[in-house]
């Protein structure tokens, strides 16, 4: 009898898997997570220099900045199993529509041995639910991946994104191109995750 993959074993017990906000004690696993998810995904289509030179300290002293800012515009979310930070998620409004788009989600990374275990779905979830409660409520998302990521592509289009744009774009001196997924609306983000409130509810 094969053993149990992670994530076979996270679908078998979701419970196991904690959803909560991000504080700034999260910075360093929350990091950790980014550039491991980076240097694993973008292996091949960003120059391997420079998924190198990334430096988890780096990263912890601008999550944690972001963690202790205390911005009514920014929301973030850790997916937890015991006292292990598995993944993330975070998301801000914006200053300005793009495409029509209020909001944008900045990031989601779940580690690959937990990933198709539904996880990700909940971290944007949860995200774009927490961002609709704000005082200027998000009503519709925007996210934005590398045109080559066709598993990042796969997943938005799984959970009804719709494909807005691709374009082309420069990110530390590298040209690049992004292609820009959103959700118009949010319920469909949250309609089959039991416990999830509905965009724009107030949560006393």
């Amino acid at each position: 009898m094969s053993a149990q993959t992670p994530a076979a074993a996270v679908r078998s017990d979701i419970s196991s898997i904690v959803i909560r906000p991000a504080h700034a004690d999260d910075a360093e696993a929350i990091a950790r997570v980014r550039v491991d998810s980076w240097r694993e995904t973008y292996h091949g289509m960003i120059p391997q220099a420079y998924l190198d030179a990334m430096k988890i300290e780096e990263s912890r002293m601008l999550w944690e900045k972001v963690l202790t800012a205390g911005s009514t515009a920014v929301g973030v979310f850790v997916a937890e199993r015991g006292a292990e930070i598995v993944g993330f998620g975070s998301g801000n409004m914006l200053a300005e529509p793009k495409h029509g788009f209020d909001a944008e989600l900045s990031a989601v990374y779940v580690r690959r041995e937990f990933q198709r275990a539904g996880i990700g779905r909940r971290l944007v979830a949860e995200t774009a639910v927490a961002l609709s409660q704000r005082e200027r409520g998000a009503s519709g998302l925007i996210v934005w991946v590398i045109a080559g990521n066709k598993g990042a592509r796969a997943f938005f289009e799984r959970i009804s994104a719709e494909l807005v744009i691709e374009q082309a774009f420069q990110w530390d001196g590298m040209d690049l191109v992004e292609a820009g997924y959103g959700w118009r609306t949010l319920g469909a983000l949250t309609a089959s995750l039991p416990g999830i409130p509905p965009p724009g509810t107030i949560l006393q």
